[in-house]
């Protein structure tokens, strides 16, 4: 029987990293094994992948040695980072390093970086339409993670750039879900106006990496932007208001207003919208929904995803 190859999955209790192990555990046919990086091979995230079939390897992204010990005999990794853990660019930055050149000492034969613009190519610190943010970034978030590139591209391991969307898990998990506001209606709130902003399920994230591993060639040296369905703050209320059954409108607030919503990163929250809005065209075609579907063929619409969903949004009660 012919030995599957390798990937070392970073962040694999994470949502992104999560998603890949599921995709590949999931896929019989898959030539693909899984080793599962964790920090924390005791926790229950990680006992269960084992039970899944996954290898659970400890290591830190912040400590490269651990790192290359955690690749050695792979053939390929998927590599995130988890700025809103720490919001750190400065860490972020140092932690892709460490992965970079921890797959260098490994020698693999192929990295997946999972990574987003560097704003400041379009709005550089002097340009004031937006505030700076701790003094070096628009959208530190972001930023950090464009900048990050360079450390796989002169670290001389076949790597793919993918570029991500806004994740629709963010309506469970992050905050976005339609809440009531003070005239007692449901909305989604995003700074946004009329533009369209790319989203994606998390689990497709998951797949479409598999699918640039499948390829493998195809894909080295390239930058790749997945989406599941591009739309706006309205057409995202309308599919709501069809599938909660409940009516919910668009609040489409300013991205200073936004940026005063006084939550751990809205100033860098209200930045990264403004730049999606200010940069619709640039930020859209960079993702593309053919590119993705060709990749994972199962892909999904945000109608889909939310018939799927909509028990975990969590829609309070109204406020008396």
């Amino acid at each position: 029987m012919k030995q599957k190859k390798i990937i070392a999955v970073v962040g694999a209790t994470g949502a992104q990293g999560g998603a890949v192990v599921a995709a590949l555990l999931n896929d019989p046919s898959s030539e693909f094994a899984v080793r599962a990086i964790t920090r924390n091979s005791d926790s229950e995230k990680s006992k269960a992948l084992a039970e899944k079939g996954a290898e659970v390897v400890e290591a830190d992204i912040s400590d490269k040695s651990s790192l290359t010990e955690a690749f050695k005999g792979a053939y390929g990794a998927f590599c995130v980072t988890f700025f809103w853990e720490h919001f750190s660019p400065e860490k972020e930055m140092k932690n892709a390093q460490n992965m970079a050149e921890a797959a260098k000492e490994a020698d693999l034969s192929h990295v997946i970086w999972s990574t987003l613009e560097d704003t400041r190519k379009w709005v550089p610190l002097s340009d004031d339409r937006m505030p700076t943010l701790m003094e070096k970034y628009k959208v530190p978030h972001f930023d950090a993670k464009g900048v990050s590139n360079t450390y796989f591209e002169r670290g001389g391991v076949p790597y793919t750039f993918l570029l991500t969307s806004f994740f629709w898990e963010n309506f469970i998990y992050f905050g976005a879900e339609p809440q009531y506001g003070p005239d007692g209606e449901l909305a989604i709130t995003f700074p946004m106006g009329d533009a369209k902003m790319p989203g994606i399920a998390v689990a497709d994230i998951g797949k479409c990496a598999m699918g640039i591993f499948k390829a493998a060639n195809s894909y080295k040296g390239k930058t790749v932007g997945i989406a599941g369905e591009h739309l706006s703050g309205r057409e995202m209320a309308e599919v709501f208001t069809r599938i909660l059954g409940k009516k919910v409108k668009y609040n489409a607030v300013t991205p200073e207003m936004y940026r005063s919503f006084g939550f751990p990163g809205a100033d860098d929250l209200g930045n990264m919208y403004q730049f999606k809005t200010e940069f619709e065209s640039v930020f859209r075609e960079a993702r593309n929904v053919d590119e993705a579907r060709r990749l994972n063929p199962e892909l999904q619409s945000f109608e889909a995803w939310l018939r799927k969903n909509k028990a975990k949004i969590p829609v309070h009660s109204q406020a008396t």
